[in-house]
């Protein structure tokens, strides 16, 4: 599933080529999307897409009245191509502008393209976002106190996109391997000291995904078609029984929230 990283991989490829640009036609193939696509995304035409951010795991096209906001869902890639190449199963939507095309692969259908003229705040699909990990506002005092009374293991509670948005099952499996924390203690019994460690980690894989491309298991691919090659410089990722890279202790696999976890049991301990 597209995480922090791939997403901003893809607004990053997208933004030179989308800022400033008229949108000249919108093709909707399949609306039956995560949420039915809104009949105002298809009335984009002659609007100037002003700017492209991201929010979590959310791109937000910025219109200028309103908000284009853009999920990849499970499976889905945002690809630029040229105009009039043809459609294959799983392309659902297309924004032409200029010389180019803005297409939707999405094989699962879980992806969104909906449109709001409303406060990005107020949207009920980002109102309740956490932090930004890569913000200044993540901190290691600023997860101690989230963290405060949960009885959940830290590795659930890094996944909680309400507490802090964007770090996915890979991201914070490594994350929790860099900082020395064992996936598995309950998130309330951390000290402060190793929560600190833990911000630094989170902010350091972030980047050094985002710099590989992401991690293409599956589906994804950046906005020029290139996969992500993060995955193959995983430390503890799908490395189950294999030797640690440290201190060469075979790594474990266990099963938390029905996602898979993967960590050092010397390292972490």
């Amino acid at each position: 599933m597209p995480e922090l990283p791939e997403v901003e991989v893809t607004r990053r490829g997208l933004a030179p080529h989308v800022v400033g640009q008229i949108i000249s036609a919108v093709t909707v193939r399949e609306s039956r999307l995560r949420w039915p696509i809104p009949r105002a995304v298809r009335a984009l035409a002659g609007r100037k897409m002003r700017a492209i951010r991201r929010r979590g795991k959310y791109l937000l096209v910025d219109c200028g009245d309103g908000h284009l906001i853009l999920h990849l869902g499970m499976s889905g890639s945002l690809r630029l191509v040229p105009p009039g190449t043809p459609a294959g199963k799983h392309d659902h939507f297309d924004l032409l502008f200029g010389d180019k095309c803005l297409r939707l692969r999405d094989p699962r259908r879980f992806g969104a393209v909906l449109w709001t003229a409303q406060s990005l705040d107020r949207h009920p699909l980002l109102a309740h976002l956490g932090v930004e990990p890569l913000s200044s506002a993540l901190t290691g005092a600023r997860l101690h106190r989230l963290s405060r009374g949960l009885r959940i293991p830290v590795k659930q509670f890094l996944m909680d996109a309400k507490r802090v948005v964007g770090v996915g099952n890979i991201y914070a499996s490594e994350s929790l391997f860099r900082a020395g924390i064992d996936p598995r203690r309950r998130a309330g019994k951390i000290s402060l000291e190793k929560y600190e460690k833990l911000a630094a980690a989170v902010k350091v894989t972030l980047r050094a995904a985002i710099k590989a491309g992401g991690s293409s298991l599956r589906d994804f691919v950046g906005s020029d078609g290139a996969s992500g090659y993060f995955q193959n410089r995983a430390q503890v990722y799908d490395r189950a029984g294999m030797p640690c890279r440290r201190c060469r202790t075979p790594l474990r696999r266990i099963v938390e929230g029905a996602r898979a976890t993967y960590f050092c049991p010397r390292c972490q301990s």
